[in-house]
């Protein structure tokens, strides 16, 4: 299962990095660089900013260790909840809500990253883009993952 989930993780984090970066640059004409140094001033704060290519790689290492829990999360929680069993296509709703929520309400207020307004379009293109960059991954991979498993037990 190992294995399992860190492909999984490894694609949805991908998948997710590359429409944060493509979303900033089209709206703002903001670098990938820029978007990675922002992730990362959540720890190291505005000295992220200043870092260069370290604090690119730190960005990355801590939205690859978000979409990590993301994931393990939802491989270990599947076989337990028999909901999840029911709509894989709900659950991309469901995994990207959840990771909305911790994101917004849990992690960004207790890191460094300063306040700013809500703004509604903002927040809906940043849902949809964790519905399918994170969700449909996620979901999608661990139901085949569980279906394998018990039609092909090893």
């Amino acid at each position: 299962m190992k294995k399992h989930i860190l492909t999984t993780t490894l694609i949805a984090g991908s998948l997710d990095i590359f429409a944060a970066c493509l979303q900033a640059y089209l709206t703002s004409k903001i670098m990938p660089s820029i978007v990675l140094q922002y992730v990362a001033s959540g720890f190291f704060g505005q000295s992220a900013f200043k870092g260069g290519l370290f604090m690119e790689f730190c960005g990355l290492i801590f939205h690859f260790l978000i979409v990590f829990c993301c994931t393990a999360s939802y491989f270990v929680l599947y076989p337990k909840i028999a909901f999840l069993k029911k709509n894989w296509i709900f659950n991309c709703v469901l995994i990207a809500l959840v990771a909305w929520i911790i994101t917004t309400l849990i992690i960004v207020p207790m890191s460094k990253i300063p306040n700013h307004p809500f703004n509604f379009s903002n927040a809906l293109i940043g849902f949809a883009i964790l519905i399918f960059s994170i969700g449909v991954p996620i979901s999608f991979l661990t139901k085949k993952f569980y279906y394998n498993k018990k039609n092909n037990p090893v």
